[in-house]
């Protein structure tokens, strides 16, 4: 077995994951689904996407880069983030990628006076603010007037304007994103009433677009990985099947991440030391959240197993808890868990999504391996 910790992805559970999703797309659906690579960038699971055709979602000049290595084509890939670089914008538009979902007015400055100098010209959408609460965490949330994303609601038509107005400059459309982790999908009908209240402005402002991203965010279930492997893609979508009134030849663009990657993860752990506090009992893994962040950085909750239980042992309150140097180093609190020793073999759930991607080396530790395989790992 590999030296612990190390993260195994489960490339059955991806597919089936990718059957789920694909089978939840009507042929006569004008939706498009992009990848947001953010979540995982192991390369066999991005390769297992990219062969099923989708397209990805990018918000840096190295994941521009890393997506074409990959096979995902560059007209399949729309690239947001709030402070893209001119080097990145430049490896964009050479590159020829879909779209460009611009956060402000000096970003769409910037990109023009970059095409035109490159002799290109840059397909936008405008990123709006939408206003809409995703009713998330506060540090996953991205929709609401305090975020630092997209383009405040009332100057959608001072930046379609601005936009037709700048030379290298293609104006094709809107995209919104409100937060990340919705469990809820009827959360994303407020957006669909924003949209198509936007989409009248504009049309009467005597402007048109054929390109609609409302972004992803759908979310997994957390505390029961193995009873729901797999989201209810259909009932996502239907959301924005009923909810949007679309013109003839417009398409809808999808950034899923967490939702088809998340649940093919995990991070495997040994058991160092089981700790007797005076009022707790901890037990220390070898992984910590230099390995695993979600739990210091959103108090995320991770489904945890002991997988070397002995059969009949009792169950008993633990703290989780790394080798870290800090005290926010712990991955749960007051969990029941069979009777644990030196040497037990733990798994943490759900780790496929925004774990090794957020790996660290604090503390001068070494970042975890990866190791893809079809169906659970077998010990």
């Amino acid at each position: 077995m590999p030296q612990t910790p190390f993260y195994y992805y489960d490339l059955d559970l991806l597919n089936s994951t990718l059957n789920a999703l694909q089978a939840a797309l009507r042929p006569d659906d004008p939706f498009c689904v992009h990848y947001a690579f953010k979540a995982c960038y192991n390369a066999d699971v991005s390769r297992t996407i990219a062969a099923r055709g989708f397209g990805a979602d990018c918000v840096s000049e190295g994941e521009v880069a890393r997506l074409l290595e990959l096979g995902f084509p560059a007209e399949k890939l729309v690239f947001a983030g709030v402070g893209k670089t001119d080097a990145a914008i430049d490896l964009g538009l050479q590159a020829g990628i879909g779209a460009f979902n611009v956060e402000n007015l000096q970003e769409l400055d910037v990109i023009s006076q970059r095409a035109t100098a490159l002799g290109k010209t840059a397909r936008v959408a405008l990123r709006i603010n939408p206003g809409v609460d995703a009713h998330t965490h506060e540090k996953i949330t991205t929709g609401l007037p305090e975020n630092k994303f997209g383009i405040a609601l009332e100057d959608t038509l001072l930046a379609i304007r601005r936009a037709h107005e700048l030379p290298g400059v293609e104006f094709i459309g809107l995209h919104f994103h409100i937060g990340s982790q919705v469990l809820d999908a009827s959360l994303f009908a407020p957006l669909c009433d924003v949209i198509n209240a936007l989409q009248h402005d504009i049309e009467q402002a005597g402007f048109a677009m054929s390109y609609i991203n409302v972004g992803g965010g759908l979310g997994i279930d957390y505390e029961n990985p193995a009873g729901n492997p797999i989201p209810d893609f259909g009932i996502y979508f239907n959301v924005f099947r009923q909810g949007l009134e679309l013109r003839p030849g417009q398409q809808v663009h999808f950034e899923l991440g967490r939702s088809i990657v998340g649940q093919c993860g995990t991070l495997f752990s040994r058991v160092l030391f089981v700790k007797e506090g005076k009022e707790k009992k901890f037990v220390i893994l070898d992984a910590g959240f230099t390995d695993l962040v979600r739990v210091a950085m959103y108090g995320a909750y991770h489904h945890i197993e002991n997988l070397s239980a002995r059969t009949g042992e009792a169950v008993e309150h633990y703290d989780v808890a790394g080798p870290i140097c800090e005290s926010s180093d712990v991955f749960a609190t007051d969990r029941l868990l069979p009777h644990t020793q030196r040497g037990d073999l733990f798994a943490i759930r759900s780790a496929g999504a925004y774990g090794h991607v957020m790996a660290s080396t604090y503390n001068y530790r070494t970042l975890p391996q990866e190791f893809v395989g079809n169906g659970p790992m077998n010990f």
